[in-house]
């Protein structure tokens, strides 16, 4: 062992009599929390109403949680299915299993048919909603750290996550340091939320692009993530299936990026909420972005009367 390391939690779960409390389900929820926060602080500085945008959100996230559920059991479905093995655990979500690509496909799909419903431009949505989900995916893996999961190679350096022998996969449980890769990620993403508020003030960057530039930025720290775990996963030619997911959909990223600055250059031109001229939010909300309420109304679309120039598709 490493005289300097990251000590694991003895305890990842609490009862309150017979009810547990888990560390993994409280990660998640203030995750999403966290991550509604600064999107309704963005949406309403931009002159969108909390009403309209909990709308979105609501269906939004159960369907992120669908979808990353149902990622997580399609690509390990060894784990649920064959000799051995309880199928029914596919639905024991608290024991964890949580894939981010399903949970933004899933999120995605539904906010865009709710954004329909509502007459809301996808594209501005997908931009406010950008940066605080990175902060939201930075919380979740707080909850990998409780359960002593997904950690990384063996690792000397100082910063190297101590894993209980219990928690140790075959082969290494020689090893008591590994790199803890959980705690990257959370800090990769916390960069990006700040890289990407950055960019926006600098860059003005709207129609889509800041949640493209969310899909590049995410994707391809993922990647370098993904080459150091270690943990049981499907692999294809010596790469992780998710090693292939981020690479496929950071092609994905850069390409629709780049369309977007070639074809719809600039922020949305559509009016905010056109049929209520209201903003929801006090002074604090709007001091945020540091945009004066009616530049936001001309120039960084919400909403849109119709689906047509601002349209981003899932």
């Amino acid at each position: 062992m490493t005289p300097l390391f990251i000590p694991s939690p003895s305890v990842g779960v609490w009862y309150l009599g017979p009810l547990p409390i888990r560390a993994y389900a409280l990660s998640i929820i203030a995750g999403i929390v966290l991550g509604w926060w600064i999107t309704a602080r963005r949406w309403r500085a931009r002159g969108g109403t909390q009403e309209t945008l909990d709308g979105i959100l609501v269906w939004a996230v159960l369907a992120g949680i669908v979808g990353a559920r149902i990622y997580h059991v399609i690509t390990d479905a060894e784990l649920y299915f064959g000799p051995g093995r309880d199928w029914y655990r596919m639905f024991y979500i608290w024991e964890g299993g949580l894939g981010i690509w399903g949970a933004v496909a899933g999120g995605a799909l539904v906010a865009w048919w709710r954004c329909r419903k509502a007459h809301v431009s996808f594209a501005a949505l997908a931009d406010v909603v950008a940066p605080g989900l990175l902060v939201a995916q930075a919380v979740g893996r707080i909850g990998n750290y409780f359960n002593q999961e997904l950690y990384g190679q063996p690792t000397t350096l100082p910063w190297g996550l101590e894993i209980d022998a219990a928690h140790r996969l075959l082969g290494y449980e020689q090893y008591a340091t590994y790199h803890p890769t959980f705690l990257y990620e959370l800090l990769w993403c916390l960069l990006g939320a700040a890289v990407l508020l950055l960019v926006e003030r600098v860059f003005r960057l709207g129609r889509g692009k800041l949640f493209a530039a969310y899909i590049v930025w995410y994707t391809l720290g993922r990647f370098w993530i993904e080459g150091l775990r270690i943990d049981t996963v499907n692999t294809f030619g010596g790469f992780r299936l998710n090693s292939y997911t981020s690479l496929i959909v950071f092609v994905a990223g850069v390409a629709l990026l780049v369309a977007l600055f070639v074809t719809r250059p600039g922020l949305s031109p559509v009016p905010i909420e056109p049929a209520s001229e209201q903003v929801i939010g006090d002074d604090d909300d709007h001091a945020a972005d540091d945009v004066p309420a009616s530049e936001e109304r001309t120039s960084d679309s919400v909403t849109a009367p119709d689906e047509g120039p601002d349209e981003l598709a899932p």
